[in-house]
C-alpha cells in the first residue's frame, strides 16, 4: 500500500520526466535483454563491457549522466557519493576480462543509482505535498 502512495506522489512530482528518462536509460543499460531460460537479465553495459577497455570507457558515460541528473534534481551529496561509488565500483570490476562481465551481470551499478534517486524523489514528494 506504501509504494502506491509513493507511486501517486511520482506521478505528479516536478522531475518526473526527467527521472523517467533516467529509468528507462537504466534499464537499457543493465537489464533490457533476458538470456533465455534464465531469469538473468543483461543490458547493453554487460554487452558493451566484453569489449575491453573502451567497452567499460563507453558505458561509464551513460552512468556519469545519471550520477549528474541525481545532482540537478537535488539529490544530497552522501547520496551522490553513494551513487558514485557503484560507478566506480563497475567500472572497476567490469574492466576485468570475463569475470568483470559476469560482476557487472549482477551488480547493476545503474539499476542500484536511479534506485537511490526514486527513494529521494518519493521521500522529497513525501514531505513537501
Amino acid at each position: 500500500m506504501a509504494r502506491l502512495a509513493n507511486f501517486r506522489r511520482m506521478m505528479t512530482h516536478p522531475h518526473k520526466e526527467r527521472f523517467d528518462r533516467l529509468d528507462r536509460l537504466s534499464k537499457q543499460l543493465d537489464s533490457v535483454f533476458r538470456i533465455p531460460g534464465t531469469g538473468i537479465r543483461i543490458g547493453y553495459d554487460s554487452i558493451a563491457g566484453l569489449v575491453p577497455v573502451l567497452g567499460d570507457a563507453a558505458a561509464a558515460l551513460p552512468a556519469a549522466w545519471i550520477l549528474l541528473e541525481s545532482r540537478r534534481m537535488g539529490l544530497p551529496k552522501r547520496k551522490l557519493a553513494k551513487q558514485g561509488v557503484n560507478v566506480a565500483l563497475d567500472t572497476l570490476f567490469g574492466s576485468i576480462p570475463l569475470l568483470g562481465t559476469i560482476f557487472d551481470v549482477g551488480f547493476k551499478a545503474n539499476l542500484r543509482n536511479v534506485e537511490i534517486l526514486r527513494r529521494h524523489l518519493e521521500d522529497d514528494a513525501l514531505h513537501h505535498r
